[in-house]
């Protein structure tokens, strides 16, 4: 139903800026990060991680692509870094996104399953994520093809 092409320059130009601003976005949202620290938080995390942008040894970042070839939105993992805790043969997903316009389509499933068979591939045998709380329909998505909730943080505001 999907295929995962290799994200080109032009498209991961694109992508990093709004991912930027997205995650700084969701951060300030389940009151992670104060809103004026943000963005520059955001930017200083994605820099740690995609050090060489796209060309960063062992992050493989794809375009979402629907049978017609149209992209319908973006998938990002990682493995082998020692600094997120997981051990090597376990790869981390740091971000799925699926287009406004072709959501409710089966297409984010279809790109999570066929990340399965990309980090099989690179002989991974798990996969983990991180999911803020209040995504529900993320959450939805990951339970309903096999994701289990392995940490949980809570928080109460009390002003």
């Amino acid at each position: 139903m999907v295929r995962l092409a290799p994200m080109r320059a032009q498209e991961y130009a694109a992508w990093v800026e709004e991912a930027i601003a997205n995650y700084a976005r969701e951060r300030v949202r389940a009151g992670n990060t104060p809103e004026d620290e943000a963005l520059e938080m955001a930017r200083k995390t994605f820099d740690h991680i995609l050090p060489q942008g796209l060309e960063t040894p062992s992050q493989h970042l794809y375009t979402i692509r629907n049978p017609d070839d149209e992209p319908v939105g973006v998938i990002w993992f990682g493995h082998g870094q020692p600094e997120t805790g997981l051990p090597p043969t376990t790869g981390a997903i740091y971000d799925l996104v699926i287009y406004p316009a072709h959501r409710r389509r089966g297409y984010g499933r279809a790109a999570m399953l066929a990340l399965e068979e990309e980090a099989r591939r690179f002989g991974l045998t798990a996969l983990a994520l991180h999911v803020f709380g209040h995504n529900t329909a993320a959450r939805a998505l990951y339970e309903g093809i096999g994701y289990q909730i392995t940490n949980i943080n809570m928080r109460k505001d009390l002003g």
